[in-house]
């Protein structure tokens, strides 16, 4: 196999959503084509929501190969969230239509059992672009459930805060305890859960 092959099958993966106290952490796979590049990849965390959503079909249209794997609040009370997160890489590594030769992985962590070799990169979203792309493809689709969320559960403010422990999130959790999709296993939660019975 040439160089050019091997590095087409090199995934980049990252998650979005292990602080918030609603909803699933969602992980994203990405094989990225060498001939069809796509400009603006970033950490998700850099770009706009109004950019993250321009980016996002583009990633799905070009890339030779994408997985995206929600793991849900309860599984996330079950397992823990560092477990979840790294449950759900090992999921969208599965999920791609295109074995990878390699995985670069955001962070410090890698899963016990992956489908192919791996490395662990520290800020691997601002410097990898296939991981730049995960990471815009975790963090749209992520966003989209809490919109969704917010729509059956209001009152939570979910679209604005995306599950995330902003005072608005933390006040509404104390007025109207805990919905089906909190997590339990976190402390603010935990608390509200047991002052609302």
């Amino acid at each position: 196999m040439n160089i050019r092959a091997m590095s087409a099958r090199i995934a980049g993966v990252d998650e979005a959503g292990r602080g918030p106290l609603a909803g699933p952490v969602a992980v994203a796979a990405v094989i990225l084509d060498p001939a069809h590049p796509i400009d603006g990849l970033a950490d998700s965390k850099q770009l706009s929501e109004k950019r993250r959503g321009q980016l996002f079909p583009l990633i799905i249209e070009r890339a030779l190969a994408y997985g995206i794997v929600c793991v849900e609040a309860a599984e996330i009370d079950r397992i823990n969230i560092l477990q979840a997160t790294l449950l759900g890489m090992t999921r969208a590594l599965e999920r791609l239509a295109v074995p990878p030769t390699l995985a670069l992985i955001d962070g410090n962590r890698l899963p016990k059992s992956l489908p192919c070799s791996a490395r662990a990169i520290v800020g691997g979203d601002a410097s990898e672009p296939a991981i730049s792309a995960a990471s815009i493809l975790a963090k749209v689709t992520r966003d989209r459930i809490l919109v969704e969320y917010d729509a059956r559960w209001p009152g939570y403010g979910f679209a604005q805060h995306k599950g995330y422990p902003s005072p608005a999130h933390l006040a509404a959790l104390q007025r109207l305890g805990p919905c089906p999709e909190h997590r339990r296993s976190f402390a603010p939660v935990r608390e509200a859960c047991l002052r609302h019975g």
